[in-house]
């Protein structure tokens, strides 16, 4: 059997406002031309597949036109998504029924039945070969929010209901599994060890539980198809324990690693073999700086003229060191851009002197700055300490019931 492992495409998502539709369209037609010349049997997405919960009307309709489009090259296919912690559950799962009809489940959210059991016959999803014969058992655990997992045996232990969730869900794997069919999880999640890329992903899990183990996943898991952290990573070591990494870059901070899908194999019920799908780039990002004023002009300034046919002109960061505010930055900037081959997006900017930056690599608008960031800053400020434990703890909590919150209004 044969899958193709992606995951966090972002749909809908704007570069500091700047449409992104064009790319998102040549990413979706560069991957159905994958499906056709590699011909796999199972294509899973592992979340985050829209940019926030309620996604613009063309971002859904490139979702839909791909999955129909898909069908129709490639019949035999399942599609398998889940949601990520930036999708609605509820959003995913609405035309459930009529993506079924073209091989495709979408799963948004666990559910539980009586007596504390995991609802998980929707979370087992089949996967079949060209021949329509089970091949494998996809195990989809779409983000979990604490709303879902504590309660019943759990109690408030983020971390023990989001085992007990995977222990119920493998074990009901396990024995509905026939001999030589493969299980293969699905996950959108935070694991420890991961590698954050500079400035995207939000810190999905709660209090000291930053990050989940690999443990979760045993030894009767062939492969672990993850989604959320968008630089293409091993976990713990493992080989079949694999982030496939975001197919765009999705900041400035993520254009210096590869951007890829994962092409999969298995023989029987093993892993065989993992190949990369590098993704081209229809737009390319450009990062100039951090360099005194008078470096990032000569730079600005060497970048190529737009030709004669010019189209989907790279995006352009400029880092600014400063030893005083300029008034007129942009327009100097701006001046040096002329007739250049590029679309300015951002300009950062930083003083000489301000505490803390001298020694940091990243400069930060308040668009790249996570809900805790602002909050632990904000606490300093008011209270000149840093903020405790369970402050922390209690705004994290605070922060899923709103996210939460939000969800349940765009379903």
């Amino acid at each position: 059997m044969r899958l193709i492992h992606t995951s966090d495409w972002h749909l809908g998502q704007t570069l500091h406002g700047q449409d992104r539709d064009y790319e998102h369209a040549q990413l979706l037609a560069w991957l159905l031309e994958q499906l056709v010349q590699h011909r796999p049997d199972a294509l899973l997405i592992a979340g985050d597949i829209f940019d926030t919960v309620n996604p613009p009307l063309r971002a859904q309709e490139r979702l839909y036109d791909f999955v129909v489009r898909a069908h129709e090259r490639l019949p035999q296919l399942d599609i398998v998504m889940i949601a990520g912690n930036h999708d609605s559950g509820g959003r995913i799962e609405l035309p459930g029924p009529l993506m079924k009809r073209l091989n495709t489940h979408a799963i948004g959210r666990i559910s539980w039945i009586e007596d504390g059991q995991l609802d998980h016959r929707r979370l087992l999803v089949p996967l079949h070969e060209a021949d329509g014969q089970i091949a494998a058992w996809c195990l989809t655990l779409p983000f979990l929010r604490p709303a879902e997992v504590t309660g019943l045996e759990a109690g408030d232990d983020y971390m023990r209901g989001i085992r007990h969730v995977h222990q119920q869900l493998i074990a009901a794997a396990e024995a509905l599994r026939k001999p030589g069919q493969a299980l293969i999880a699905m996950s959108h999640a935070h694991m420890a060890g991961g590698a954050v890329s500079e400035d995207s992903e939000r810190n999905i899990v709660i209090g000291n539980a930053e990050a989940l183990p690999a443990s979760l996943f045993p030894a009767p898991i062939a492969y672990v198809a993850l989604g959320h952290l968008h630089k293409p990573q091993r976990v713990a070591g493992q080989d079949h324990i694999r982030y496939c990494g975001s197919p765009l870059p999705l900041s400035f901070g993520e254009i210096n690693y590869p951007h890829q899908m994962l092409l999969v194999d298995f023989d029987g019920d093993r892993l065989s073999r993992i190949e990369t799908l590098p993704v081209p780039r229809a737009v390319d990002m450009i990062r100039i700086g951090r360099a005194p004023l008078a470096e990032v002009i000569s730079q600005l300034e060497a970048l190529p003229p737009v030709g004669l046919f010019a189209e989907n002109l790279p995006w352009l960061e400029v880092r600014v060191q400063l030893d005083e505010p300029l008034p007129d930055l942009r327009q100097r900037i701006e001046t040096a851009l002329t007739g250049k081959a590029c679309r300015l997006v951002r300009i950062a900017s930083e003083y000489a002197g301000k505490r803390g930056e001298a020694d940091s690599d990243v400069l930060l608008g308040l668009d790249q700055i996570s809900p805790q960031e602002l909050f632990a800053r904000a606490w300093e400020e008011q209270f000149g300490n840093p903020p405790d434990e369970q402050a922390l703890d209690d705004f994290a909590n605070l922060l899923q019931r709103v996210e939460f919150a939000g969800e349940g209004d765009a379903s």
